[in-house]
């Protein structure tokens, strides 16, 4: 959805948007997912071109130029249109996105609510505690889509989990991006909510929260590379999804760390958990001090690994 919010309990929710901070709001183009697609060619960190100018000149010198040109029109090549070309690539891109060929809904539990297979028995399992004991669908709902579509395992909000620091992230080291350094702390939706003069006023309330991600295709990674090559929660502080459900569980039956940037392997080493990256705004309701035994979140594991689109009954 596009980025808004709704009083709760006397608060505003926000919900929808993209990015983990929601900044790409989906208010310009009607589609947040449009606007993400936008980000990664002028950002400085990713592909680094200087102007969206220099986006389009680029496709219309390469060989699809006139299936640009058929899509966003006769002129978009033309020097006065770069702002409505540059907005049909974000759109076109976000088109290719959501086709069945990406968005392909294959996976073997979209085989099990057709019916066509069951679960194994910790599968199962693991399916019951996500919605009971877990809370996972609390967030990660299980709903079928208005006209029955299958579940999107969002609800489009924002939280803050209270995951510690990444000590491996690599924005600490650019320092003409980043001159904090490693004192730079990542306020999610609250930061940038702050440089919104309509929402300055709920940008501490939503300090550290961050975007609830779909489950869909969450333990997809390329076999060539290993599973350690992903890493999970919005800095990926976490290398398997067993450590990040082992993390909703213990998150406050642990002790702290010393080190605030103890690294994942040695915070499980150690048994303990570093200080949340962001101390304000932290789900205590639904997460923390879950009980669950290790079979339990194994379970959880398995569930979720029933997600990954390409399944073959």
């Amino acid at each position: 959805p596009i980025l808004h919010y709704v009083i709760e309990k006397k608060e505003a929710l926000f919900i929808g948007g993209n990015f983990w901070d929601g900044r790409a709001t989906g208010q310009t183009l009607g589609s947040p997912a449009a606007e993400q697609a936008q980000g990664p060619f002028l950002n400085p960190l990713e592909q680094a071109l200087p102007n969206a100018d220099e986006v389009i000149t680029r496709i219309c010198a390469s060989p699809y130029s006139t299936l640009f040109t058929q899509v966003c029109g006769p002129d978009s090549c033309g020097a006065a249109n770069v702002t409505e070309a540059y907005d049909c690539v974000g759109l076109s891109v976000v088109a290719y996105a959501g086709t069945p060929e990406v968005n392909q809904y294959s996976s073997k539990y979209d085989a099990y609510l057709a019916g066509a297979v069951g679960l194994t028995k910790e599968e199962k399992t693991g399916l019951n505690l996500f919605k009971s004991k877990g809370k996972c669908a609390n967030c990660h709902v299980l709903d079928p889509g208005p006209n029955g579509e299958p579940p999107l395992f969002t609800d489009f909000t924002y939280d803050n989990l209270g995951v510690p620091r990444n000590p491996d992230n690599p924005f600490y080291d650019e320092p003409d991006f980043n001159p904090a350094g490693f004192s730079w702390i990542d306020l999610g939706l609250g930061g940038f909510l702050a440089s919104r003069t309509d929402y300055q006023q709920f940008a501490a309330a939503n300090n550290g929260k961050q975007k609830v991600p779909t489950l869909r295709n969450v333990d997809k990674w390329d076999p060539m590379l290993g599973e350690q090559v992903k890493g999970y929660s919005h800095n990926g502080y976490f290398k398997s999804l067993w450590q990040i459900v082992h993390f909703y569980n213990t998150r406050d039956a642990k002790p702290p760390c010393v080190d605030e940037f103890t690294p994942i392997e040695d915070a499980l080493a150690q048994d303990c958990w570093p200080a949340p990256e962001v101390s304000v705004n932290i789900n205590t309701k639904e997460m923390g001090n879950l009980n669950l035994t290790r079979a339990q979140e194994d379970a959880i594991v398995a569930f979720m690994k029933t997600l990954s689109d390409g399944y073959t009954p």
